[in-house]
């Protein structure tokens, strides 16, 4: 089967993103979390993101018929999560607070730690339109 993905999806995924990481991305709490959350904790944040990713493609977009496109299932939501990304990165250096050349891990941190309420606001407003 192919990968059913236009532009509307990519749009959808990234207004769906720009709407949870504009609030979370305007907070000096997320900004001073990044910094001290250690590396075990920002792992299971993407853990979790992509977990709870699924979850929602499984029963919400693929309606719990995926057993034919696993793999199609799989790269819809690590495009969902990698637009969300792009998003919140495009956010957060609009605002000064991706410190990509200077801190690099902190620009990471902060990034993963962004990207997971969006990549769920991403995967939601995707849901609209059913694959």
């Amino acid at each position: 089967m192919k990968l059913r993905i236009n532009n509307e999806d990519i749009i959808q995924i990234a207004i769906g993103a720009f709407a949870l990481a504009v609030p979370i991305s305007f907070t000096e709490e997320a900004w001073k979390m990044s910094i001290t959350l250690p590396f075990y904790n920002l792992l299971l944040v993407f853990v979790l993101s992509l977990t709870f990713l699924g979850i929602y493609a499984y029963y919400s977009v693929f309606q719990k018929q995926v057993s034919k496109r696993y793999d199609i299932f799989i790269l819809r939501i690590f495009i969902a999560y990698f637009i969300s990304a792009l998003v919140v990165a495009l956010v957060l250096l609009s605002l000064n607070k991706l410190p990509i050349i200077d801190e690099p891990i902190i620009a990471l941190k902060r990034l993963i730690l962004i990207a997971m309420p969006a990549s769920m606001g991403a995967i939601v407003v995707d849901s609209f339109n059913k694959e």
